[in-house]
């Protein structure tokens, strides 16, 4: 057994000292998108602080909480606030986090982030269904040592999103009149924002929206046999295709300014996962 998987059986056990529920639906939740988590009827509340070897989200508007318990009925493991590989983690440190909710039993991984757009059809305030994304300018958290227990070495990824899933999303969002752009996430490390040359290139290369989380969460999850949703929240017009001097408050600002459609699409989305 791997060092690092020892690891994830610790914080397990930290889990299992206190409540031995089971979650179907594993949520990460992003800047400014936290406040679904109140919406859970709870069943534990456990600060990653008391979770043996886990990693502490320091950011603003990340309360650092997983949240066990039901959302429109069906059992879930809620994230409320990430890590990120900016605040000195790892790439395999800041998956952690979608391991345990594996190890927990969550079979569904639905990923939320802030992100600036790149497409001259959103502005601040969309919502994005996430198709694919482009992981290239991060490292894999599945670099070094495999990890067995979880999965294979070579990690096929052709269906990162679950087309299945996403397309449940889509129709969530036609039935609550929510214009829910798709589009193709680009992961950059941060923390300072993207450059007016590099909005260029990942235009160039697809790319719809640009954060600093999610993908490689995506790709642990993968490994580990979760089907995989992502939404993201364009809270800004990425560097270069807006004059606007980018801010984290202003990405908070527009993320809690629609959050009130978030929370609908997601809690839609989840109801219809017991359909």
């Amino acid at each position: 057994m791997s060092q690092y998987y020892s690891k994830l059986e610790a914080a397990l056990k930290s889990v299992r000292e206190v409540t031995d529920f089971v979650p179907r639906v594993a949520v990460v939740l992003g800047s400014g998108l936290g406040a679904l988590a109140d919406e859970v009827d709870d069943v534990a509340v456990i600060p990653y602080r008391n979770i043996e070897g886990f990693p502490l989200s320091t950011v603003e508007g990340h309360k650092g909480r997983l949240v066990l318990g039901y959302l429109m009925g069906t059992p879930v493991a809620v994230m409320q606030g990430r890590v990120h590989m900016y605040e000195g983690y790892s790439s395999k440190e800041v998956v952690m986090p979608t391991r345990l909710m594996h190890l927990l039993g969550a079979k569904i991984l639905l990923l939320t982030n802030a992100a600036g757009g790149l497409d001259p059809d959103f502005s601040g305030g969309s919502l994005m269904l996430i198709r694919d994304h482009i992981s290239s300018f991060v490292p894999s958290p599945l670099i070094g040592e495999n990890v067995d227990e979880l999965g294979t070495r070579f990690l096929d990824m052709s269906d990162v999103y679950s087309p299945y899933l996403g397309d449940i999303m889509l129709k969530c969002a036609e039935d609550l009149h929510i214009d829910l752009k798709e589009g193709i996430y680009c992961q950059f490390r941060g923390p300072q924002y993207e450059t007016p040359a590099e909005t260029r290139l990942i235009r160039m290369l697809g790319a719809s929206a640009v954060g600093m989380s999610t993908a490689v969460e995506a790709i642990a999850a993968r490994h580990c046999g979760m089907e995989v949703a992502g939404v993201t929240c364009i809270t800004n017009m990425a560097c270069g295709i807006s004059n606007t001097k980018l801010t984290h408050e202003e990405v908070q600002e527009v993320a809690a300014r629609v959050s009130h459609d978030f929370k609908s699409l997601v809690k839609e989305f989840i109801s219809r996962l017991e359909e």
